[in-house]
């Protein structure tokens, strides 16, 4: 009998081991100057997300994106200073290093390659028609064992080997590390006979890579990753099928199995039964009342323009899109048409997410490393799906294709990754309209139309729509949406009235068996702010309440604003107090209005949630620059990642905290502002399978940037310049 179970465990780790090998040699390669592109409709492990190894999940999640329009992407060329690198610029990147000594050795992998942007007062007075400064490309690489950072220049070829300082952590890991880790525990017999004995057939495992933080000396000098796994018997939706209590510990640079942690055999894996979220899957036994199509139509077409793929003109904007493997996208060189003087005025020189801390709030062996770094960790651009046409973004919408690099170097494409399109939903742009009592008809009104730049990033499990709007009145909305699937806990437990009382949960029970754990999400963004040039200041306007003097007034108290320049980045760590009021200002002191207003932009706060972690906490460490909703640092090229350079497994010493501590003077100088959104998140029932949309955003707004209303000669609509429909007729 025993023979006969060590047989069929033999022939079943030989199995995997021929899958893997089979892999292995099948995994698209290209030699340097090769102009083969990976095409990311098709299920490559650099194309794959996170969660999704299994060959018959993803043919089972698969649904390739629309054509939205053809483009050759190996012809392109640069046309502007912030473009990203080109299909042939990666190929000539490859080309250059692999001829140089350090990449000699064969245990090498380039974890990113991106153009390293030329110095911000170059770009500044570039114009176009101008020659492209010599193009450059930045790569994070890791070979033996370490981690470098390279810059090649293009022209010259010429290779820099840059100083990293002593900082912990790696780089982000690539979608090979991902798709390997979740293979790895396959080949360990110990891994799947303790699969099979509970119950689950190896054919139907899904398993996910997931970072693990960083807790003491003993996880230092080795990267690691954990993996934990899931049923997908009978739904797509596997997250809700957890294998709850079996986690593996990894070597992420050799895949071998370190532990395996197996303390969960008493749970039971949640029922696949209402589970699924597919429409396709659903079984409609009340059906929900159909609404109409919505659909916006452009007679005349789209309003924007588009030149050389990447530069946005629309209404009085003018700015610079580029996809990022890390940050997602990047808006650059904003610029608003002023309506009284035709200047082209300088807002943000350059926004985007700059890192997403999402910190679960279950301190037990299996929950208590799960404390993510999206962007540092993961990469928040190469988790950015596909976008699904007229459901992700309207029939109007303008798509952009992201340009990333697996890790030998080979260039692939991610479709449909960016969508531009106008949003109108009825919202009113100003209006007012006069009291009868005046005797003066009037009613004024224009309607609200705004320019969306969305893109989606599905990290594993989570979904994050992130917006850039601009509308017509200078203000820019960063606007950051939540949906996606929970990552939930298995327990023994199918109602609350069998957990007592004093038994924590952690969250929240769903459904049978299945419990929502309790966790927060954090979204800072870099925005350098260049308001009608670079020397800006931060000015904290704070409202107080006054007294009045017995003989001064009726009244008892009143408000008045008292406005404060911060010297230094201290006095600009602001935690924000709803019953301590501020509006927070960037304003060009050099710059007035024709009063003498200094011109400025101001953030409007939203998604206020704060971080309650202790501040010695090692995950809060990592994530200290949740500690204020507000900071402003001094422009640092080196300073664009506010976890650090090197996320993964970092202890935090490299972050906007840090930074900042150092209280360099401010004034008048070219500053960034960072702005943190924040979301506590209790899950609810209405949350499974799949979750609605929850949004939070925060407002950049002009304040005395014009001399008055910048909208006031807009034409309202009329009927006669819309097109004429008729209603279906009602039932």
């Amino acid at each position: 009998m025993e023979t006969r179970i060590s047989l069929r465990f033999l022939l079943l780790f030989l199995s995997i081991a021929l899958v893997l090998l089979f892999t292995w040699v099948h995994l698209p390669y290209a030699p340097p100057n090769t102009t083969e592109l990976l095409d990311c409709t098709t299920n490559s492990p650099w194309c794959t997300s996170k969660n999704r190894f299994q060959s018959k999940l993803t043919n089972l999640l698969k649904k390739p994106p629309k054509p939205t329009r053809h483009h050759n992407h190996a012809s392109d060329t640069p046309h502007h200073p912030l473009d990203p690198l080109t299909i042939q610029e990666v190929n000539e990147v490859r080309s250059i290093l692999s001829s140089h000594a350090l990449f000699k050795s064969s245990a090498y992998a380039l974890h990113s390659i991106d153009l390293e942007e030329p110095e911000k007062p170059l770009v500044l007075k570039w114009k176009k028609g101008d020659p492209l400064f010599p193009r450059k490309a930045s790569v994070v690489a890791r070979v033996d064992g370490k981690s470098h950072v390279l810059t090649i220049d293009l022209s010259t070829r010429q290779v820099t080997v840059q100083e990293t300082g002593s900082h912990t952590g790696y780089p982000t890991m690539t979608m090979e590390d991902m798709t390997a880790a979740t293979l790895a525990p396959l080949a360990n017999a110990e891994f799947n006979r303790t699969i099979i004995q509970r119950g689950i057939d190896l054919k139907d495992l899904a398993c996910l890579p997931i970072s693990s933080g960083w807790y003491g000396k003993s996880e230092e000098n080795r990267r690691l990753i954990k993996i934990q796994c899931y049923s997908m018997k009978d739904t797509a939706n596997f997250y809700m099928r957890p294998i709850e209590g079996l986690t593996v510990l990894l070597d992420l640079d050799t895949k071998q199995v370190l532990e395996i942690f197996d303390k969960g055999k008493s749970i039971p894996i949640p029922k696949a039964a209402n589970t699924d979220y597919r429409y396709s899957a659903q079984e409609f036994h009340q059906v929900m009342n159909k609404l109409n199509p919505i659909s916006i139509e452009q007679p005349k077409g789209p309003s924007f323009t588009i030149e050389d793929e990447h530069l946005v003109k629309w209404a009085n904007w003018e700015f610079h899109v580029k996809p990022d493997a890390r940050a997602g996208m990047i808006i650059s060189r904003a610029k608003f048409q002023d309506p009284d003087t035709g200047e082209l005025r300088n807002v943000m020189y350059k926004g985007f997410t700059s890192e997403l801390f999402v910190p679960y709030m279950d301190p037990t062996d299996d929950w208590y490393f799960k404390t993510y770094m999206d962007a540092g960790e993961y990469g928040f651009g190469l988790q950015a799906m596909p976008l699904d046409p007229l459901n992700d973004c309207p029939r109007n919408a303008y798509y952009m294709d992201g340009v990333f690099v697996a890790a030998d170097g080979t260039p692939y494409v991610r479709s449909n990754m960016i969508c531009v399109f106008e949003s109108y939903a009825g919202d009113i742009g100003w209006r007012h309209s006069e009291s009868p009592i005046t005797e003066l008809e009037i009613r004024e009104a224009r309607p609200k139309v705004t320019l969306v730049v969305r893109m989606v990033a599905s990290v594993a499990n989570y979904d994050y729509i992130v917006d850039w709007e601009f509308q017509t009145d200078g203000l820019i909305r960063a606007k950051v949406g939540l949906s996606g699937i929970l990552m939930v806990k298995g327990t023994t437990y199918d109602h609350i009235n069998q957990i007592p009382k004093e038994e924590n949960q952690y969250g929240t029970l769903l459904s049978e068996n299945v419990i929502g754990v309790i966790h927060d999400h954090y979204i800072i963004f870099y925005l350098d702010m260049d308001v009608d040039g670079s020397d800006n200041s931060f000015v904290k306007v704070d409202i107080k309440k006054e007294q009045t003097s017995p003989d001064e007034s009726p009244r008892k108290s009143y408000l008045k604003a008292i406005r404060n320049v911060a010297k230094t980045e201290k006095d600009a760590q602001i935690k924000l107090k709803l019953y301590e009021p501020s509006e927070f200002h960037v304003i060009n002191p050099s710059k007035k209005t024709r009063v003498g207003n200094p011109v400025g932009y101001k953030v409007v706060p939203g998604g206020t949630a704060a971080s309650l972690l202790d501040l010695e906490d090692p995950p809060q460490k990592r994530g200290a620059f949740t500690n204020n909703q507000i900071w402003v640092t001094p422009y640092n090229r080196s300073e664009q990642w506010a976890g650090g350079l090197f996320v993964y497994q970092s202890h935090g010493e490299d972050t906007l905290a840090t930074w900042s501590d150092r209280d360099r003077p401010i004034e008048n100088k070219d500053i960034v502002l960072w702005y943190t959104l924040g979301f506590h998140h209790i899950p609810c029932q209405e949350d499974f399978p799949v979750m609605p949309t929850v949004s939070s955003s925060f407002d950049l707004k002009p304040v005395n940037f014009f001399e008055s209303n910048p909208i006031l000669r807009i034409p309202p609509n009329v009927e006669k310049d819309l097109p004429v429909c008729e209603a279906a007729a009602s039932v």
